[in-house]
């Protein structure tokens, strides 16, 4: 009887997490603590994971852009980013959501900033 032993190995490479401007990494580090904890929490899994959570954490937008959806005891709030290839997730634009609608003037800055971004990084 021959026994072949075969080793799979499985390496894991984290995602990294950057920021478009300081601006916006003060901004997102700025929310109210319960958001700041949720955003901790959730980001730590994309690093591990990759930035699809899915529903409730993480959505869609469409043509790159995604919404980090965060739910605290002070308000909800959502951090939009993008990803670029080499496991990168660049965080564009932080908000507290006032409406049960995502606000114009928001989305805009994030498609911007995403366009910017890529534009960079071609």
């Amino acid at each position: 009887m021959q026994c072949s032993n075969k080793f799979v190995i499985i390496l894991q490479v984290d995602y990294t997490i950057t920021y478009c401007s300081e601006a916006v990494q003060e901004d997102t580090l700025e929310l109210p603590d319960t958001l700041a904890a949720r955003y901790v929490v959730l980001t730590r899994r994309m690093i591990a994971l990759g930035p699809n959570l899915g529903e409730p954490h993480t959505s869609a937008f469409g043509e790159g852009l995604f919404e980090l959806r965060l739910k605290g005891a002070e308000r909800i709030a959502r951090v939009f980013f993008c990803t670029l290839v080499g496991r990168r997730i660049v965080m564009l634009h932080s908000f507290i959501k006032k409406s049960a609608k995502t606000p114009i003037q928001d989305l805009r800055i994030a498609e911007t900033r995403m366009k910017e971004v890529k534009n960079a990084h071609t």
